[in-house]
Formats: C-alpha cells, sequence, structure tokens
C-alpha cells in the first residue's frame, strides 16, 4: 500500500510536535524560506533553537570563515555552515535538554533570480543531523537548480524542498531510496532539479552514492549525473567541466571495448590539435544514455554501474544521462562551459543523427535538432567503419550515405568544418562490433577478453558483469 504523501505544511507540523528533535537552520540567497514553513505550521519552538540568514558576505566570512575562491554558493560553504551550526546547537542546548533529544543542523546557499541575477540559478542545501540521541552525526548533501522563472517561485520551491529533506532525513534515513523520492513531494515536475546527492557518516557506511545518484535519475529529479573517474565519487559538473573543452563519446559501453577506446584516443588527439594553448586541457568523457530504460521502466542499476566501473578502470570519468538526442546532452555541457564541446561517433551513430526518425515528435524536425546542436561552437569527429565487416569497403565522412534531400546540408556542414573525419585510426581494431562481444561474454571465456582493455577483462570475470557467469556456473 502507498504511503501518503502528506503536504509541506503537515509535514513541518509534524516535525514541530516532535520535541525530541531540536536544531539551527540557517539559509542565505533565497529568504529564508525553509523556516519560514516551520514557523507558518505553527509549534516551531519546540524544535529550532536558532534561524539565521547572513547575506552580507563579511558577516558571513566572519561566521563560517573565508572561501579561498571567493564563492559562496558551493559545497565547502554549505559544509562550513552545517559544521558551525550543529557544533553550537550541542555546545550551548546539548546538556540542557532530555536525553531523547537528537540533535541537527540544516543549511542552504543559494543564488536566485534577481534583477541582477539573471543566468544559472542553483544552490547547495543539507543537513547534519543525528539518527538516535548522542550519536555521531551523518550528513545529506544535495545540490539543486532552480527552473522557475520568478524569485518568489524559487524561493518558494527551495522552502518546499528544504522541509521535504529535513523531513525525509529523519522519518526515511533507513530507507534512502525513498528519501530521494519524497524530495519531489509537493513540487511540480520542472521547477527544479536535483542532480547531485552525498550521504556521508558512519550510519550511512553501507550507501553507495553512486546507486544513490541513479535514484535521481530514476525518479527524474534529474537529467544527467557525473561519476568521477575514482570509482567512489559523484562529481558536480561545474567541478569538472568549468569553462574547460569537452569531447564526448556516446555509446552502450557494454562493455568497453578497444575501438571505444580507440575511438576516443584519435579523437581527442584531433581535438587537442584546435583547442587553444595556454587554457586547461580539454577532457574526455564517455556518456551512457539510459533514455530507453526510462521510457521501458527497466532501469538496472548494477548494469549501468558496471558500465561505469569499467569506464573508470581505464580513468575516465562518466556521464549517465535521460537525454536521448545530441543536442539535449550539448545544452546540458553548455551551463557548464563556455569551451568548445565536440562528439565522436562512428558511421552508424552519425546515420542516426542524419535519420528523419529519430526526431518524430520534435518541433522542427531534423533542421530544428541540428540548430540547436549546433548553436553553440559544436564538432563532430568521424570514426570511419568496415561495411560488413569488409577492409576493402571503408566508409568515411567522404562516402557517407547521406539521405538524397539532406546532401546539401551535410555538405555545408562538412565545408564549414562542423563534421570533420578522424585519419589517425587502429585498423587492426574496427573488426570489433559490441553486439557480438557482448554475446561472447556471455558464452564464458573466450577470444572476446582480446577486445577489451586488459583490465576490463579482468573485471568482467571477476566480478562476473554482464552476466558473463550466468552459463559458466550453470
Amino acid at each position: 500500500m502507498a504511503e501518503e504523501t502528506l503536504t509541506t505544511m503537515q509535514k513541518a507540523f509534524a516535525f514541530n510536535m516532535d520535541h525530541d528533535k531540536y536544531g539551527t537552520i540557517a539559509e542565505i540567497g533565497a529568504g529564508q524560506e525553509v523556516s519560514r514553513c516551520f514557523f507558518r505550521a505553527g509549534g516551531a519552538a519546540g524544535t529550532i533553537a536558532k534561524t539565521i540568514s547572513a547575506y552580507d558576505m563579511s558577516f558571513s566570512d566572519a561566521i563560517y570563515g573565508e572561501e579561498k575562491d571567493k564563492r559562496y554558493v558551493t559545497e565547502s560553504r554549505v559544509k562550513k555552515m552545517l559544521d558551525k551550526e550543529f557544533n553550537l546547537v550541542l555546545h550551548r542546548v546539548g546538556g540542557k535538554r532530555p536525553k531523547t533529544s537528537t540533535y541537527f543542523a540544516f543549511a542552504d546557499t543559494v543564488t536566485a533570480r534577481s534583477y541582477s541575477q539573471q543566468g544559472e540559478c542553483h544552490g547547495w542545501l543539507g543537513i547534519k543531523f543525528q539518527v538516535t540521541p548522542d550519536a555521531e552525526p551523518c550528513d545529506i548533501l544535495i545540490h539543486i537548480r532552480m527552473l522557475d522563472e520568478s524569485n518568489d517561485q524559487q524561493q518558494e520551491a527551495v522552502g518546499i524542498l528544504g522541509v521535504n529533506l529535513i523531513y525525509g532525513a529523519f522519518h526515511f534515513h533507513s530507507r534512502p531510496e525513498r528519501l530521494i523520492q519524497s524530495l519531489g513531494d509537493n513540487l511540480d515536475w520542472g521547477r527544479l532539479e536535483v542532480d547531485l546527492i552525498r550521504f556521508s557518516g558512519s550510519y550511512f557506511a553501507d550507501i553507495d552514492n553512486r546507486y544513490m545518484a541513479l535514484k535521481l535519475l530514476q525518479t527524474e529529479l534529474t537529467d544527467a549525473v557525473v561519476f568521477g573517474a575514482d570509482r567512489k565519487t559523484l562529481v558536480h559538473p561545474s567541478e569538472l567541466f568549468y569553462n574547460r573543452d569537452v569531447m564526448v563519446m556516446r555509446a552502450m559501453f557494454r562493455p568497453v571495448t578497444h575501438v571505444n577506446v580507440d575511438m576516443m584516443t584519435s579523437g581527442m588527439e584531433l581535438f587537442s590539435r584546435m583547442c587553444e594553448a595556454g587554457f586547461p586541457p580539454p577532457i574526455i568523457v564517455p556518456e551512457i544514455s539510459v533514455a530507453e530504460m526510462r521510457k521501458q521502466n527497466s532501469y538496472d542499476m548494477k548494469d549501468i554501474l558496471d558500465r561505469v566501473d569499467c569506464l573508470n578502470i581505464l580513468n575516465y570519468p562518466v556521464i549517465v544521462s535521460n537525454y536521448l538526442r545530441y543536442f539535449r546532452l550539448s545544452d546540458y555541457l553548455g551551463r557548464y562551459t563556455r569551451g568548445k564541446v565536440a562528439f565522436v561517433m562512428g558511421i552508424p551513430n552519425l546515420e542516426t543523427l542524419f535519420n528523419d526518425a529519430y526526431y518524430d515528435g520534435l518541433k522542427g524536425g531534423i533542421i530544428g535538432a541540428f540548430g540547436a546542436l549546433f548553436d553553440r561552437d559544436t564538432l563532430i569527429f568521424v570514426y570511419p567503419m568496415y561495411r560488413d565487416g569488409n577492409p576493402d569497403n571503408l566508409v568515411t565522412t567522404d562516402n557517407f550515405p547521406v539521405p538524397e534531400h539532406l546532401k546539401h546540408f551535410y555538405a555545408h556542414l562538412r565545408a564549414n568544418k562542423k563534421i570533420l573525419p578522424i585519419h589517425n585510426y587502429d585498423r587492426a581494431h574496427m573488426h570489433i562490433w559490441p553486439e557480438a562481444i557482448l554475446e561472447q561474454v556471455q558464452k564464458g571465456p573466450g577470444p572476446w577478453q582480446d577486445s577489451v582493455p586488459e583490465a576490463v577483462a579482468r573485471e568482467i570475470s571477476s566480478r562476473c558483469m554482464f552476466d558473463f557467469c550466468k552459463i559458466t556456473i550453470s
């Protein structure tokens, strides 16, 4: 039986009536909307020790310390706020309240829409709290993008989300997937996006934050998450992409093969020659789209994380997204970088890109999609292919079979160097087809092991990835 979803005021009132919970709410940048919800609900004196809003930078620095980069809407800032306020609560009232008390600090630092702020509106929210009396505190941090058009609407959304986070932390900490789902309570889809979540502390020691990031995708709280190359961390895209030139390869990577690696390596050689010297070096990021899984409601979290792990072994960070079409991914990257964006792809993906059916239901169709894709400094690098595995039938950008009605458009893109051929490729790997490799993997040890990087082959075998053990064990 489905749990009843409480309204924001019901959540706030229920929390206020639990006098074993006591703490502080600190907010910067979008009013004091979270605390206002608890005050409006009534009974807040029983659960809230203090609210604070240090808007002035000098006051904020005096309270929480200076930021080296002088940025205030950051993970570092919200962590300092949480640590400071939680320790103050314990120091000032920890010995004066009933022994059944558990303490918390909630904090947010947000840049919302205003007369001077018309760009990206985003923020960090977090809660540090005790699960049981006298326990070591644990933390939940989230990053949000606010999508409402007005300041009032954005403030309201932050207030609702803050209540959801506080209520969820205390009521759903043992069910983190339910907690994630509850973050969207009482918020219409499209008002904000939660694109990162981190659970930390001894109570959450067994939680895989990467799995929780995929839950954000599954519940459509976000359309993309970024995994660090270390097989452990989630990375906010602004940390990885900020003003860098980015090359992306979209594929299933099930598993990553030598030809995938060669595509990325040879594509990066071409990209590096086109990027300006003196800037941070360009970065390559594999991307896995789970849009079809979302359509079929068939998310396989283990399978996705196995693919991410295999790419991480080769030291690649990874984007996992709900984006079906390339221009959506280009728009996503454009939020975080003013640098060049390039896509490296094989002939089959280029055929998809020039297939009208790929854009069914999209306003503007194929021309509208290409217009959005090349609305910024976007490039496409094309890796050649042996047609039907025949080395004598090499398909390149020169003889690519573009549909007749798009030939002039294709020629225009090539003439303006938006679509460029990759010449420095390794012919030794061009016979590798991912579908065939996956079929071989599922039959156990075999020739497929020569078609994937050695470290990846070991990982697949030792962890029984991609149904490797299904036949060999039986």
